[in-house]
């Protein structure tokens, strides 16, 4: 899935958790784009059964799109507190830096970051 995509994915989550609703002019204005951008988007997340959207209506996220959205939410969570935590990073960067790299990074990569977080955190503690 490219870039564009998963972002219009995670918008409509973000959306959802928010207000409880998604329409065209909501994701639009989220992401700064026009409204056919967002139509185009739409189509092709709905031709890849991530979405259902009723003509003129409210966005759905299918099963396979909230599994989609929350795994590229866990990268952007993860990259955040990677950033701010490990590199000391200031969370406005982090928040936007976090934004660009969880859509390039490899499989591999996050792993080695979610294990990075890991490890400074520490082992659970036994209270």
């Amino acid at each position: 899935m490219t870039e564009s995509l998963e972002m219009y994915l995670e918008t409509i989550s973000l959306l959802h958790d928010r207000n409880r609703i998604a329409r065209v002019t909501d994701i639009a204005k989220e992401l700064g784009v026009s409204k056919p951008s967002v139509h185009t988007a739409l189509h092709e997340l709905e031709r890849r059964g991530l979405i259902e959207h009723e003509h003129y209506g409210e966005v759905f996220l299918t099963p396979s799109g909230k599994a989609a959205s929350a795994s590229i939410r866990e990268r952007h969570t993860a990259l955040a507190g990677f950033l701010r935590e490990v590199l000391g990073v200031s969370p406005a960067v982090a928040e936007q830096d976090a934004c660009r790299m969880e859509h390039i990074l490899s499989d591999e990569t996050m792993a080695r970051i979610m294990e990075a977080l890991e490890v400074k955190k520490g082992p659970p503690r036994a209270d």
